[in-house]
């Protein structure tokens, strides 16, 4: 950048001798006269010299070293020359091509940083005036606030330049706070520096020598937009209630209508299905646990099969195995004790013309395997006591979330009904790689909720979206849909709160098993509580790095990449 710094050689000076032992001895007589220029003696070993005006107390002249720089050094390592005096001789080849002065050396950088300031600050002020641009040094004070802070945050230059930005913002939601401390970097992320503003935030340390001297905000005021859009959540709602209201009384024709989301995931599936259902071949659903394998399998057979055509699912992992034959199969009248005198139709017999959904297909025991991949073979079957062979007129879909191949490698499922049922596979991806489709299931299962708990719940705020979507749902949406549930019930008053999440998601602790008590209190995991754990483990990993170094602050300190004033608030914070 131009009118920074200028180069050394603009400001070396010409005017000026170089004199040897023998013209010393002469001025030592006093047989040269007084100059107007600087004198340097080439001594025959050591440094150059200057030939001071006054004299020692002994009538010999004072002679001070003279550092040399080179022609060609940069200005910001040139400093050092002019420790013991105010000259500096300038070598260009190996010889004198003159001198710089320090004052000199002074007005030129004072002027430089009065160029780069006028820049600086006409930059801040020519940006988007709807954009707040935040300085804080690295005491966590404020060192730079433009226009725009001023219109967004309506505190005034002189009020906020040169204080702590915690006098103004609680600390726990200044970003730029959390950078100056830790580094970190962030690029458009929703952000509450205070409970009724939202902003758009781009935050970056300020790096000088490897470590961190300041951090620097940009936030734009999302404020409007927020309240602009959940008033549009709001009228949404109402639109998706009346909706559902009008599906009960007119049910929809779309086969797809309970499948929620729009990401390129489930419409990859969705495209599967409408090729899947031009045929009636067997299909294998793959998917982890809480995917909604059987909306998917409603949805192959609402595509093909007349509206009134049967819809069997039949769980294999919750049927003992001693029952499984005569529940899949059915049984003739006397067929064992205990049995119905009528007899009873099997799960196959009353999906005749329809779909049989075989869910947990890796549940189902061995022996029943070897007769399933009959009715597939042959689509003939035999009831329990019967002798009458029946007809298998139904499509078998089948769904698992374990990993079939594995199994008949454990030789627990059986390879050749394994390729019986994969005549079509559909795989369901799992929540976490369809973020996307989380806003409009956590709609629907709000409406949903509000109407069973008689909740006037209108959306979920900001905030506690963010946690949902930050949150990698290993229970899918089956667990997205409990956590719907828990929050519906604990909003007696109609506003969701962040507290009311479950403590694995409103830590953001993705590894957390939330165990049994996952149901807990508003109380029991509020913002205190999260609040006293983060110091806790503050604490104890300050008492490590005090210890580790003998109780010298300044090298935790540096160690830890921020200002001793920073490090002893945080000690005073924690009482230590």
């Amino acid at each position: 950048m131009k009118h920074v710094l200028p180069s050394l050689e603009r400001l070396i000076r010409t005017t000026f001798r170089i004199i040897g032992p023998a013209d010393l001895e002469l001025y030592q007589k006093g047989r040269s006269g007084a100059e107007d220029f600087p004198i340097f003696v080439k001594q025959p070993s050591g440094p150059y010299g200057l030939l001071a005006p006054s004299k020692e107390a002994d009538g010999r002249l004072r002679i001070i070293d003279v550092s040399t720089i080179q022609a060609e050094e940069s200005f910001l390592n040139i400093s050092s020359a002019f420790c013991s005096c105010s000259l500096a001789i300038v070598l260009q080849d190996g010889e004198p091509a003159g001198y710089v002065a320090a004052s000199d050396v002074i007005e030129a950088v004072v002027e430089a940083h009065r160029h780069l300031e006028a820049y600086f600050s006409t930059t801040l002020e020519a940006l988007n005036p709807d954009v707040a641009i935040t300085l804080i040094d690295d005491e966590g004070r404020v060192a730079g606030w433009t226009t725009g802070a001023e219109h967004i945050f309506s505190i005034q230059k002189n009020e906020i330049i040169g204080k702590p930005a915690s006098d103004f913002f609680p600390v726990d939601r200044l970003q730029s706070l959390k950078t100056l401390e830790t580094g970190e970097s962030v690029q458009k992320k929703l952000h509450r520096p205070r409970p009724d503003m939202f902003v758009l935030i781009n935050s970056a340390p300020v790096m000088l020598d490897g470590r961190i001297v300041g951090a620097v905000a940009a936030e734009s005021d999302l404020t409007t937009q927020m309240k602009l859009h959940q008033e549009l959540l709001h009228m949404t709602s109402k639109v998706h209630h009346l909706q559902k209201e009008v599906a009960l009384l007119n049910p929809s024709s779309d086969p797809f209508q309970p499948i929620k989301g729009t990401s390129s995931a489930i419409k990859k599936s969705i495209d599967a299905i409408r090729k899947i259902s031009t045929t009636k071949a067997t299909v294998l659903i793959q998917g982890e646990s809480g995917t909604g394998k059987e909306l998917f399998a409603q949805a192959i057979h609402r595509c093909r099969e007349a509206a009134n055509a049967p819809f069997i699912a039949i769980n294999c992992g919750a049927i003992p195995a001693a029952l499984f034959e005569s529940e899949l199969f059915g049984y003739e009248k006397g067929a064992f004790s205990g049995a119905d005198p009528k007899g009873k139709k099997g799960k196959i017999e009353l999906a005749s013309g329809g779909t049989l959904f075989l869910d947990e297909i890796g549940e189902m025991p061995l022996d029943m395997q070897v007769k399933m991949l009959r009715v597939l073979q042959e689509k003939n079957y035999f009831a329990v006591g019967g002798t009458k062979l029946k007809h298998a007129d139904c499509r078998i879909v089948a769904a698992t979330n374990r990993d079939l191949k594995q199994m008949i490698a454990e030789g627990s499922f059986r390879e050749d009904l394994f390729y019986r049922l994969n005549v079509v596979s559909l795989d369901i991806p799992p929540l976490r790689r369809r973020k996307e489709d989380i806003y409009e299931l956590t709609q629907s299962f709000l409406h949903e909720f509000s109407i069973v708990y008689g909740r006037h719940i209108h959306t979920i705020p900001p905030d506690v979206l963010e946690d949902l979507l930050q949150y990698d749902w290993p229970g899918n949406i089956r667990e997205l849909r409990n956590t719907i549930e828990r929050l519906v019930i604990f909003s007696t008053d109609g506003e969701v709160k962040r507290e009311y999440l479950p403590a694995n998601i409103y830590a953001g602790d993705t590894n957390a098993d939330p165990g049994p008590d996952s149901l807990v209190t508003g109380e029991e995991i509020n913002g205190s509580l999260y609040q006293a754990r983060l110091d806790d483990y503050e604490r104890n990993l300050l008492q490590q790095l005090l210890e580790a170094a003998g109780g010298n602050k300044l090298a935790v300190a540096k160690q830890l990449g921020i200002s001793r004033a920073t490090l002893y608030n945080k000690l005073k914070r924690l009482q230590l």
